[in-house]
């Protein structure tokens, strides 16, 4: 097994009195799918929140690629190439799709400030670049070409789903962090999107970290899942063997009938 990209180390997360995170470990092998399931207020968002820089752990060390960004704001963070999605539509509504798509580039780009504003020599060649990327590759990719001059605040939920999406591409990510892709989708939807995951990680090479409730979807597209419950990590392992984990069952269910928890999740996944 080669080095792990992400590293999750004994992470500790408290507000007041309340542990969000107790002692949080995992391992986010290069090119997979991993996921981190676990009822409501397990502390999958705030786990999110920690890695990408917008929470500070109280103790504990997460390394991208060996490197202990810790202590690293959330733009640095981005820039070495850890991009996420939010669980709430996070898209600029009073501007174009383009617009919104481009924004994640931000942190890229070379461009000085009196360049951009003249926009001359070296931004008008970066802005040509990045147009052709972005239009070419992402915008095709998603099949969402004939949208891209639309208001993103005239587009249905899993239209702006799918442009949340373009833009955390559009910060040429090495690992790209879904917090809940599909909620709020219907059918059709859920499966366009597990499909373009797929893709990701067989066609470009990303690896995907995913907080999810689908379990169908879960279990069908990870090569790895992680259990979180009251702030602990209960599970970790393939699909299979966290759905007949008895600690896994009875965070869901509150008993240990493997039986049942199969039946439930062969229904979400029908």
């Amino acid at each position: 097994m080669s080095a792990p990209v992400l590293e999750v180390d004994a992470i500790t997360l408290a507000f007041g009195g309340v542990k969000a995170l107790n002692g949080v470990s995992l391992q986010v092998q290069p090119g997979s799918i991993t996921s981190i399931i676990g009822p409501n207020g397990a502390g999958k968002t705030s786990l999110f929140n920690t890695i990408s820089g917008f929470y500070r752990p109280g103790s504990g060390a997460i390394r991208f690629r060996g490197e202990d960004i810790t202590q690293r704001p959330a733009p640095q963070r981005a820039k070495l190439g850890l991009a996420r999605s939010f669980q709430n539509i996070a898209l600029f509504r009073g501007m174009t799709v383009l617009d919104n798509i481009k924004l994640g580039r931000h942190a890229h780009l070379k461009t000085n400030l009196l360049q951009a504003l003249l926009y001359w020599g070296p931004a008008r060649r970066e802005e040509a670049a990045l147009r052709a990327d972005i239009e070419e590759r992402i915008i095709d990719f998603l099949e969402i070409d004939h949208i891209r001059h639309a208001s993103v605040a005239a587009l249905p939920y899993g239209l702006q789903k799918r442009v949340e999406m373009a833009r955390a591409l559009a910060m040429q990510p090495q690992v790209l962090m879904l917090d809940e892709p599909v909620a709020g989708m219907n059918r059709e939807e859920t499966e366009d999107m597990a499909r373009f995951i797929l893709d990701l990680r067989d066609e470009w090479g990303i690896t995907v970290l995913m907080v999810e409730h689908d379990m169908g979807m879960v279990m069908d597209l990870s090569d790895h899942v992680v259990v979180l419950n009251f702030g602990q990590v209960i599970a970790s392992g393939t699909p299979r063997q966290v759905q007949d984990d008895p600690e896994v069952i009875r965070a869901y269910l509150g008993a240990g009938d493997v039986a049942q928890m199969r039946r439930r999740l062969t229904e979400q996944a029908a």
